[in-house]
């Protein structure tokens, strides 16, 4: 502890990302980066932009992106908000609206990165336990208490909810802020954000950095009513006016304009996961329903750690969290089919098939 950290700093546990390791050969599947690379006509608008123009602020406003997220989700400009990669517009949506005074409710078993962003805003936050087979059960969250905030599909379980059933609790809460968190709504769900244009209180955060493949970029965005998103600017032009650099925003902007990369790429990401989940089901694990770029499973009789260890010192890496109740279970990224392939054949070699 240094004599000059403010009294918060000793009290907060920061979100631990995904290992970065440099390691030969590896098989890096555990933190849910997709395995193909960006849109080609994304890079090239990028690589144009790296010119003399660089000595120049960017947009403050991102306009260009702003307009084309607008225009693929068929909102108003006035309903977006930009910024920083996804975990930014989180922290941003934490300070200026979830801390109300209330307890936020969200899931016990979620992105961790919730629980950090309360300790750093001192929001006091109720954690919503999951159901027996690890669900969100929207029913448990109180009307007439604190916000709202949950992943959807849920990391690291990959659970997903559909629209009815957020539109359901939106209505029961008219007075409470539902923030919906879609970081990985595009590999099978269908987005909450068309509710946004009838419901003022709800939320919705979505990024660049998994069906994009722009994790390296940083971009992500929220859509609700222009109220919510004025909340989120007055923050954001109190902390930083300019989030998102030049060739970020012009990257951001030509990845939605390519659409048919986007959908070939995530084709094939659900394709493998259907393809490891029976993988994984015939070699004794039990595999939670996925609808995210990643599965969640656990061996009947091996221990996680164990496993998680076992599979690192073969140059697979997995996700393995030491939490109550996920403490048997192993976070596997989708990868290539030939990524996929080396992880079943290093779970074979340790199984002993």
């Amino acid at each position: 502890m240094s004599q000059f950290w403010s009294p918060i700093v000793s009290q907060l546990k920061p979100y631990i990302p995904g290992e970065q390791p440099r390691i030969d050969q590896l098989v890096k599947l555990n933190t849910n980066e997709n395995p193909y690379g960006p849109s080609p006509n994304a890079i090239a608008v990028m690589r144009d932009m790296v010119n003399d123009n660089l000595r120049l602020y960017p947009d403050p406003h991102s306009s260009a992106f702003a307009q084309a997220v607008a225009k693929r989700h068929g909102v108003a400009l006035d309903h977006v908000f930009v910024g920083n990669g996804s975990d930014e517009v989180l922290a941003h949506v934490f300070m200026a609206l979830l801390n109300t005074g209330k307890p936020l409710q969200m899931p016990d078993i979620t992105y961790s990165f919730y629980p950090s962003y309360c300790l750093l805003y001192g929001i006091r936050h109720d954690a919503i336990p999951l159901n027996a087979r690890y669900e969100i059960d929207l029913n448990d969250y109180r009307a007439d208490a604190g916000p709202i905030i949950f992943a959807n599909p849920n990391a690291p379980t990959g659970h997903l909810l559909g629209p009815e059933a957020i539109e359901k609790l939106v209505k029961r809460v008219p007075n409470q802020l539902v923030v919906v968190d879609e970081a990985y709504i595009d590999f099978g769900g269908k987005s909450a954000v068309p509710l946004t244009k009838q419901y003022r209180n709800l939320l919705v955060v979505q990024t660049l950095s998994k069906s994009r493949s722009l994790a390296g970029l940083r971009v992500g965005y929220a859509i609700g009513h222009p109220e919510l998103i004025e909340g989120l600017e007055r923050v954001k032009n109190s902390f930083n006016s300019y989030p998102l650099g030049r060739v970020a925003q012009a990257g951001a902007a030509a990845a939605f304009e390519d659409d048919n990369w986007f959908r070939t790429t995530r084709e094939k990401i659900m394709n493998s996961r259907h393809d490891l989940i029976q993988a994984l089901e015939k070699r004794g694990f039990e595999v939670l329903p996925s609808y995210a770029n990643f599965v969640f499973a656990r061996h009947t009789s091996r221990d996680g750690a164990e496993l998680a260890q076992a599979l690192r010192e073969r140059a697979v890496l997995v996700r393995h969290f030491k939490l109550p109740r996920i403490e048997q279970f192993l976070r596997i990224s989708i990868g290539t089919e030939a990524q996929c392939a080396a992880f079943v054949k290093a779970l074979d070699a340790i199984l002993g098939r």
